[in-house]
């Protein structure tokens, strides 16, 4: 029954600038990303993680750092499997240029079927079945080497974390634009034998709540009928 902590990363230089970056190298944090990244790990060291697993782009990397310095016994990984979508041409452009494009249509109301255009551009579909695989085994190594009320932070990017939680919610991909997840807000998704529970959206507030607690219900991976009394 291990958690995972999706964590957007904080506001970039891109996103200030309306441009989609996907893969470029440089995009760094700017300073409201940086404030919003020590604000992060304030919130995430009340519980604390067992581990933080990061993108290898630059502004992952930025947005954990704080948290690492506030615990530097926690292990830090880097996963390639969750790092942006590939969107070739589309990269490093306006979005409000991609606007007017006709695979815009297609990426907002049938994001299965769209495949970003030029050399090494990804499918929708790609980038989450890599991002799906990443989480779930990450989630096996993580309740064996720290049991099942395990807690990890995964920090990744909003397309990434959007198709994460489509699959948990057994949603279609076509669907998962109807999920938003803002910079530097924190997604939990508690994985069980049975089903994932989602326990944050998007959260910008206090994670006491995510605290490993006795579950009420006669098996560990049942919901709680009537929604339950929360967090202690």
């Amino acid at each position: 029954m291990s958690t995972v902590i999706l964590v957007r990363h904080g506001r970039s230089t891109a996103n200030t600038e309306n441009v989609l970056a996907g893969r470029l190298p440089g995009v760094a944090l700017d300073e409201t990303g940086r404030d919003q990244a020590t604000d992060l790990a304030a919130r995430l060291a009340v519980l604390p993680p067992a581990a933080v697993v990061t993108s290898p782009l630059q502004r992952c990397r930025e947005t954990v750092q704080p948290l690492l310095d506030v615990l530097p016994d926690v292990p830090l990984h880097v996963e390639e499997r969750i790092t942006e979508c590939a969107y070739g041409d589309w990269s490093g452009r306006k979005l409000a240029e991609l606007a007017d494009e006709p695979l815009w249509g297609v990426v907002q109301r049938y994001p299965s079927g769209a495949v970003f255009p030029g050399e090494g551009g990804e499918s929708v579909r790609a980038m989450q079945n890599r991002a799906v695989e990443a989480v779930r085994e990450w989630n096996a190594r993580m309740e064996e080497a720290h049991g099942p009320d395990a807690l990890w932070v995964m920090c990744s990017h909003g397309d990434v974390i959007k198709s994460v939680v489509a699959d948990a919610l057994g949603m279609h991909l076509d669907l998962f634009q109807r999920i938003a997840v803002d910079p530097c807000s924190v997604t939990a998704i508690r994985y069980t034998p049975e089903r994932p529970f989602l326990l944050r959206l998007g959260d910008t507030g206090g994670l006491d709540g995510l605290r490993p607690r006795e579950q009420p219900t006669a098996a560990s991976g049942d919901a709680e009928v009537g929604g339950g009394a929360g967090a202690p």
